[in-house]
């Protein structure tokens, strides 16, 4: 259901939108409490969605404990070794093709399933928890000589203060730069109580002690003093093209590469992310 909810990228009107946002907003006075409960589990439990892409032979499976439960890890290649984070209700299968690319380039690709998707562990997902499933991977290895992402996971990437994460360069896949317009913009037109939603979003703050108001994660970006490289296809329905057009405009350690008819999903195993990881990798 929470699919549904943001990746709704439609403005028209819908009367569907319309009985969600009169039923949502009248369970939240009636029974504020119990909406509350039922509006964690709906907004926070992401699709636990079914591998695509076939096992690579040679992949090793591994596992990682985290905050938020076991972490399901995928280990393939040898040589310096690449983090890969994919995004809300994906798993690291999306990743299946592209890392046994990198593992016949030389290098070692670990992806693994953040919490509450994939295999891994875990009930709720949400920024928090994707930034504490990064961080509790990096803890788990040596050295990392950099990290892919792709949506919701480059979010967390950048938000990630853990200093494996900072100290690498990024190749960020189909972004969200502006995770909290994205956020809420996907909810209102989803046609959810937003006063509703607004609590939950404390709430999840207050709990892991993580201020809504701190995730920027495109003002992070300029912070970054390694370089950074965005894949991104001009018509994602999804993700904003012209946000990552501006921040390659506005930073001078960002690259845009722009595609065509990707979109959100294909572009993860298109030929232009492997070109520029290969050129990336080897700066």
């Amino acid at each position: 259901m929470s699919d549904k909810i943001y990746f709704n990228t439609s403005k028209k009107f819908n009367l569907r939108r319309s009985l969600v946002n009169v039923g949502t907003r009248v369970h939240h006075k009636i029974a504020p409490k119990h909406a509350r409960k039922i509006a964690r589990q709906l907004l926070l439990t992401p699709v636990r969605s079914k591998p695509k892409n076939p096992e690579p032979k040679g992949l090793v499976k591994g596992v990682v404990k985290s905050a938020h439960g076991d972490l399901t890890t995928y280990t393939l290649g040898s040589g310096p070794l690449w983090v890969l984070n994919h995004g809300w209700s994906g798993t690291a299968n999306q990743f299946f093709p592209l890392m046994e690319f990198m593992a016949q380039s030389g290098f070692t690709a670990l992806a693994y399933d953040q919490p509450a998707h994939g295999t891994s562990g875990g009930a709720y997902g949400h920024i928090p928890a994707f930034v504490q499933g990064l961080e509790a991977i990096l803890d788990s290895v040596d050295e990392v000589d950099g990290i892919i992402a792709h949506s919701m996971g480059t979010a967390s990437t950048v938000e990630c203060k853990h200093q494996k994460a900072v100290d690498c360069p990024l190749l960020l896949i189909a972004p969200v730069l502006e995770y909290l317009e994205n956020l809420f913009g996907s909810v209102k037109r989803s046609g959810y109580s937003m006063k509703l939603f607004e609590e939950v979003v404390e709430e999840v703050s207050s709990e892991y002690h993580y201020p809504i108001h701190t995730i920027d994660p495109y003002g992070k970006l300029k912070l970054r003093a390694h370089a950074t490289v965005i894949v991104h296809d001009e018509g994602d329905r999804f993700t904003s093209f012209d946000v990552s057009k501006r921040a390659a405009g506005e930073m001078e350690k960002v690259t845009l590469v722009s595609t065509k008819g990707l979109g959100h999903g294909r572009i993860m195993k298109s030929d232009q992310v492997k070109q520029n990881f290969v050129e990336l990798a080897r700066r």
